[in-house]
């Protein structure tokens, strides 16, 4: 069972259970035990299985550690230390692996400098970067704590020499594994570790994770499952040990009446400004090119505050660059980093002070993860800045900053039953031995991701890896395992199976950029994730020019010039990230609130203060959202939790869009819009453009149609079902399915020492997906490319919940038509489409349309 543990040990208890060098060693670097270590240390001594959840820099990894380090110390002293792995250490990033190799071996020294002598306790890194000598050494004589990726044990888990060694493991510690849980490594892992447990039962497992919820869901994802029941886990729950400071601030008071130059010179004055006043700032944003806008802004504004005092990290440099970048802010010599997601994780970059975020981080979670960085000593304060840089943006901080204070953190979404990481782990055991289906079914079912998996579902991948579809053949996908349907055993084939299986491990797809093309003439390029959005007839701008896209194959799209038509598709499409559904359940129940002020005819003053309490902001922010908030209530209404409203607008070019008020996150929104927009294709037989914010999202067409008549279509038990029909033929699922062909190794990256091009797989997938589709539509491999679009990319759970709410009447579906587009509706327009590119005419638009409204407004008042 999962349980809390709400008392915390003695601190008598916990002196009492170290080595005495131990507790010399602790008691010289800390002044008393850290709550986490209060909660934690006895229980991993116990040999109890624990998920401990703190936020950064409040001891979770020496939590982790130092029971182990304890006993290894003990048993070196009693010398009955052995030639074993201890302990299995996983760590999301191998630079984290790094890291936390140096602070283990950094204590172990200084015990042994204290008790004079070598405690003979060896710890390794094994990573993808670890030599082919280093790792012969490991065979020879392994390292009592292991510290690797879960690719690589993966590996290990697969290699017949080094498995011996991983036979009798008395910990294995999981970090970071809040940013593993929620993707499709931490369900690899998941499988990993009941491999690993398979060939250590009494294993003691030890999950360190950030801030996340819900915590039950983390530990039995931790711990899996034992023929149907559940295993046991303590939680301990430090979450909220350190004080916040967190606050949202608004370069200007005005969010509407300036120009976007004026905006974004007050917001870099207003950086440098609390840049200039702390030792070491961390600005994230959210996205890679805004993070290097960001740095060269500051450097060419403020040239005499950064010159070589301020850097970029993030995911596309070059790995000597970024460790370069970390050692300078160790050190000490950087005064202002700017990242998008790479530092978000706990690798040591030294004391920051202060953390900002550039516009919403979309989750409450994801916050507090970043804010976390800052003060990162146990008993630091937690400083965050949030900079907001529209009237949304406004709201939405706000209510990050309520739920951050009230510990209202957001829901994880745990990926299952995913047949394409299944498929590759099935293959990685039977590279390593001869093993019956049913135990492999009986090992697979312990893993929480797949505790539902159903029989036939795993016969069906055993199927295909063992070659029984003979028609792949032609699409060279041979048959990597044997399986003997009479005795039910399976095995490797072939003398290359090893080497296609340690060559071709892992879940992240390659990523490249396509080429766009007119004819046979390159014109630029964009990246995967942007030509996921795109259907034949979306319009989109590349390089200042206008096109209309036509189709694509293998990594290059075509189009055609189309200078006469507005595009359809914000070319920032894919750097989004979505805002969280439970953040957006927060944003509409404010509104609610705020809609019922209005309706009771509550004066100004009163609005004000219950903004001022409800969100915890100063006087000119609750100014801000009340105007926002009365300006849309007073013209149709505010959209709430129990209200959509579908708004017919009609611009002056007589263009009719309607724009659909979901507030429900863009994963949400990206299923409504396609059900809809397919919806009004089959009934009504037109095409639609379609654009998506986390806001809402809006069709338009040349010619009439009736987008409540197609929502209204829309019934939740049928949702999935159609879903599937409107993603078929989709850039989406080509894409999707070449990820999870190559995650199951229908696809090969490399064979033979040669690396197949991202292209090249693409085209392969391509025609793959024809000989899968000729098999069956639901060949196993198909079936989890629409999964992973609809359940991982998309939210179809969450959407089929908002269908339900409508048909039971919990939430009114209502129209309104306007000539000017209502506030929330202008930013919803503004964002999901793109006829206003340039950042200065969208400034302009939305002051030249706010400013007719409140025209409107006042005339309509009087």
């Amino acid at each position: 069972m999962v349980t809390n543990k709400v008392t915390p040990d003695k601190e008598e208890d916990l002196k009492e259970l170290l080595h005495p060098i131990v507790k010399k060693w602790f008691f010289s670097k800390f002044k008393e035990f850290s709550l986490p270590q209060l909660f934690g240390v006895m229980e991993i001594h116990k040999r109890n299985n624990v998920l401990v959840s703190a936020p950064t820099g409040a001891t979770k990894t020496l939590t982790g550690f130092l029971s182990i380090l304890n006993e290894l110390i003990d048993s070196s002293e009693k010398g009955v230390l052995k030639d074993k792995v201890y302990c299995v250490y996983i760590s999301p990033l191998k630079a984290l692996s790094n890291d936390i190799s140096f602070n283990l071996v950094t204590p172990l020294k200084e015990m042994e400098e204290l008790a004079g002598k070598d405690f003979g306790i060896r710890i390794s890194v094994r990573t993808g970067d670890t030599t082919q000598a280093e790792k012969s050494k490991m065979l020879k004589r392994p390292p009592h704590i292991l510290i690797t990726t879960p690719e690589s044990l993966a590996i290990l888990l697969s290699s017949s020499r080094f498995t011996q060694h991983l036979s009798d493991v008395d910990w294995c510690i999981v970090d970071e594994i809040h940013a593993l849980a929620e993707n499709k490594r931490g369900v690899h892992l998941s499988l990993s570790l009941e491999r690993l447990s398979r060939l250590c039962p009494y294993i003691t497992r030890i999950g360190l994770s950030a801030t996340i919820h819900p915590l039950d869901e983390v530990a039995r994802f931790l711990v899996g499952c034992e023929k149907g029941k559940e295993m046991p886990c303590k939680i301990v729950d430090v979450q909220f040990i350190k004080k916040l400071d967190l606050k949202v601030l608004s370069p200007v008071n005005d969010l509407i009446n300036i120009t976007h130059a004026q905006l974004h010179h007050k917001m870099y004055e207003l950086l440098d400004e609390i840049i200039q006043k702390h030792k070491t700032t961390l600005i994230f944003t959210n996205t890679r090119s805004a993070t290097e806008r960001v740095v060269h802004y500051l450097k060419d504004k403020f040239p005499k505050n950064y010159t070589e005092n301020i850097g970029a990290h993030h995911g596309s440099l070059s790995k000597e660059l970024r460790l370069e970048l970390e050692q300078r802010m160790r050190e000490g010599n950087l005064k202002v980093v700017v990242s998008s997601t790479s530092l978000e994780l706990g690798i040591d970059i030294g004391y920051i002070d202060l953390v900002v975020l550039l516009s919403s981080p979309k989750s409450v979670a994801r916050a507090l993860q970043r804010t976390g960085r800052s003060g990162h000593r146990l008993h630091d304060t937690t400083k965050g800045r949030l900079v907001v840089m529209d009237r949304d943006d406004l709201i939405e901080c706000s209510l990050i900053l309520k739920h951050a204070l009230e510990k209202k953190i957001d829901n994880i979404h745990i990926p299952t039953n995913c047949l394409d990481v299944l498929a590759q782990q099935i293959f990685g055991i039977a590279v390593s031995e001869q093993m019956h289906i049913d135990t492999i079914y009986e090992t697979v079912k312990g893993s929480y991701c797949y505790k539902d998996l159903k029989k036939q579902e795993f016969i069906e991948v055993i199927e295909y890896l063992a070659g029984m579809f003979t028609s792949l053949e032609d699409r060279h996908v041979y048959a990597k395992i044997w399986y003997d349907e009479t005795t039910g055993m399976i095995g490797r084939k072939g003398k290359l199976a090893r080497v296609l299986y340690m060559t071709n491990i892992g879940t992240i797809p390659d990523e490249t950029f396509v080429k766009v093309k007119v004819g046979d003439v390159t014109i630029g390029q964009i990246d995967e994730g942007f030509l996921e959005r795109l259907k034949r007839g979306d319009i989109f701008v590349l390089g200042g020019q206008v096109y209309e896209f036509l189709f694509s194959r293998g990594m290059v799209a075509q189009v055609r010039a189309s200078p006469s038509r507005p595009p359809t598709i914000p070319a920032w499409y894919s750097d989004m990230l979505p805002l969280s559904f439970d953040l957006a359940m927060g944003i509409q129940r404010f509104r609610k609130l705020i809609s019922q002020k209005f309706e009771n005819k509550r004066s100004e003053k009163e609005v004000l203060e219950f903004i001022n309490e409800h969100l915890y902001v100063d006087g000119q922010t609750a100014e801000a959202v009340y105007n926002y908030c009365k300006d849309q209530h007073d013209y149709i209404g505010i959209p709430h939790e129990g209200k959509i409203i579908i708004e017919n607008y009609t611009d002056d070019a007589e263009k009719r869009v309607t724009v659909f008020h979901t507030l429900y996150g863009r994963r949400v929104n990206d299923v409504l819009s396609r059900a809809v927009a397919f919806a009004i294709s089959r009934s009504q037989h037109r095409d639609v453009q379609v654009g998506i914010t986390d806001n809402g999202f809006y069709v338009s067409c040349d010619k009439t149609i009736q987008p409540l008549a197609a929502f209204k279509l829309l019934k939740s038990k049928e949702l999935r079902q159609l879903m599937s029909l409107a993603i078929e033929r989709s850039e989406v699922l080509k894409r999707r399915f070449r990820h999870c062909a190559t995650r199951a190794l229908m696809i090969l990256r490399e064979y033979k020492g040669h690396k197949k091009r991202v292209g090249r797989q693409q085209v392969s997938s391509m025609l793959l997906l024809n000989a899968v589709r000729s098999i069956s539509e639901n060949f196993s491999i198909l079936k989890e490319a629409r999964r992973e679009v609809l359940e991982d990319l998309m939210d179809i759970d969450n959407a089929v919940k908002v269908l339900e709410l409508v048909e039971e009447g919990k939430i009114k579906v209502s129209e309104a038509e306007t000539r000017i587009p209502s506030p929330f509706g202008l930013n919803l327009i503004v964002e999901g489409r793109a006829d206003v590119m340039k950042a200065d005419s969208k400034q302009e638009f939305l002051k030249r349309m706010h400013n007719l409204l409140r025209a409107k407004l006042a005339v309509k008042k009087y």
